[in-house]
């Protein structure tokens, strides 16, 4: 005997136990009533059997009640007892009754039923739907969320296996998602959604499917294509028994939703990658004319020296002393020359990723002194009086020493290239509350900068322009490289207001000991 036999008799068994049951409950109530207490007539209690019936079982089980109840009211409480003989007119009256109750109860029972099931059914749609948009609301990634959204499919929809394909067409799909492994199987047989206004329709095409994979004969492929209007974006894939076809409507509606999200998703993946593309490209033109008129600024003031001091030489008379002069200010001017090559190429390495740093111990007041003792003998610029007050004594951080003397020195050149003469600049260093950071600031008495312009003061090829500054154009990447050289040695920079009334520039570093060596030697 068949699973599908052995389930009717079961559910036959079942109702014919109810029937049994209501009615054997049903008749000890009227025996109760007419025999105990003298009620002439009982039979309409026969009527609530009908009616428990109906609403538990439905029409035909209402009416195998009802005649069930007229058989046994008719055999133990009419007279002649014991016999089925139908005597009195009144009986018939009541099984025509029992019979109306029991259709229009089993009726009215089978359509809130019905009812009941499409109300659970759409709940269960939109639970499906709320939980698809969720995972594309909340996506990191298009890719992570086909994965998660074919795994909620392959639960709710009873498919043994989902996959989605992006290509043009069928021979450039590629998967990007799959709840199964190995690779999709191929067929000559496959369902696919045909979308109108009012349901989705599946349609049994012999076109094959290109796959590696063998599909059982008993399995069938389901297909619904991808489309963002009337752009081809792929298909999602899925594998079903055939005793399962076709597909349920709130199961095809919820397959040809998702698809639409999907398609959607994907378009605006792709408008948005489009749009960061051209906004990339517009910044970088933006960047790269505003790099070239910087830099044309900062070449020309040294190149200008230059071709002055020579001019000079040739025609001066060849004094030892004059001559020393004009060579020392050749030197300094090639030196700002190779300082600002230098800052470009830095530059270049630390947007391209490229920068490699070393580790060790660094003092850091005999660091800061060989960055002033460069700026102030290398170019006339530095040499005019500030007052440098440097209160850097003992400290030592572990950080990269080439880097860090260039860092140091590029935040204190911005200082002196952005102050007045007698401007005040102050170096220090403290140790941070947990021991593990040293901070060195460096700040002038400068105009500032505006605290609008702070935040984004290390990350501006632009040049901030202050009457003090126009003379002194500078191709503005000095900050940048700060940045990106302390960061590279695990540190951070911050710009603020100081107090000295200008400009304050920040360098958290990591804090370590003085060497072994160093120490035994001192002793």
């Amino acid at each position: 005997m068949s699973s599908v036999d052995a389930g009717t008799l079961k559910a036959w068994a079942t109702r014919g136990a109810l029937v049994v049951g209501v009615i054997s409950l049903a008749t000890l109530v009227v025996a109760f009533l007419e025999v105990v207490v003298g009620m002439p007539d009982a039979s309409a209690i026969y009527l609530v059997a009908v009616v428990v019936s109906a609403m538990a079982a439905g029409t035909a089980v209402a009416l195998a009640t009802a005649v069930a109840a007229i058989l046994t009211y008719d055999l133990f409480f009419t007279e002649p007892f014991l016999t089925l003989v139908i005597t009195d007119t009144s009986e018939w009256l009541s099984l025509v009754l029992f019979s109306f109750v029991g259709i229009i109860v089993g009726q009215l029972v089978a359509l809130q039923r019905q009812r009941t099931r499409e109300a659970l059914a759409r709940e269960r749609e939109a639970q499906d739907l709320h939980a698809v948009t969720r995972i594309l609301a909340t996506r990191t990634s298009t890719a992570e969320a086909l994965a998660d959204i074919a795994g909620v499919l392959r639960e709710r929809t009873a498919m043994e296996r989902v996959w989605f394909a992006l290509g043009a067409d069928e021979a450039a799909e590629r998967t990007v998602a799959d709840t199964g492994h190995g690779p999709a199987p191929a067929g000559g047989m496959f369902a696919q959604m045909r979308r109108n206004e009012e349901r989705p329709e599946w349609v049994q095409l012999h076109a094959p499917h290109r796959g590696d994979g063998a599909l059982q004969p008993s399995k069938m492929l389901v297909r619904v294509a991808i489309e963002s209007g009337a752009e081809r974006l792929g298909s999602l894939w899925a594998i079903r028994a055939r005793s399962a076809m076709p597909v349920d409507p709130t199961v095809s509606r919820l397959i040809a939703v998702v698809a639409d999200q999907v398609g959607q998703v994907i378009r605006q993946d792709r408008l948005a990658s489009e749009a960061a593309d051209v906004k990339i490209a517009q910044e970088s033109s933006a960047l790269k004319s505003a790099l070239v008129d910087a830099v044309s600024h900062d070449l020309r003031t040294p190149l200008v020296s230059i071709r002055a001091t020579a001019g000079t030489l040739m025609d001066m008379e060849f004094e030892p002393t004059g001559v020393a002069s004009a060579a020392a200010s050749i030197d300094r001017q090639a030196e700002r020359l190779d300082r600002i090559v230098s800052n470009l190429l830095d530059l270049g390495r630390i947007q391209g990723g490229t920068l490699k740093t070393t580790s060790e111990a660094v003092e850091l007041g005999e660091l800061v002194r060989r960055a002033l003792d460069r700026l102030t003998d290398g170019e006339a610029l530095f040499a005019e009086e500030r007052h440098v007050d440097v209160r850097v004594d003992d400290v030592w951080v572990d950080a990269d020493p080439v880097l860090l003397e260039q860092a140091v020195l590029n935040v204190l050149e911005n200082a002196f290239r952005h102050t007045p003469r007698d401007a005040h600049v102050q170096v220090t260093a403290a140790v941070l509350d947990d021991g593990s950071r040293i901070r060195l600031s460096v700040e002038d008495s400068g105009a500032g900068v505006p605290g609008s312009a702070l935040a984004g003061l290390f990350a501006r090829s632009e040049r901030l322009r202050s009457p003090l500054s126009v003379a002194r154009a500078s191709s503005g990447v000095g900050l940048t490289i700060v940045r990106g050289f302390v960061e590279a040695m695990g540190g951070h920079v911050a710009a603020s207001r100081s107090e000295l009334g200008g400009l304050r520039v920040d360098l958290d570093l990591i804090a370590t000991r003085m060497p072994a060596d160093i120490v035994q030697a001192g002793t």
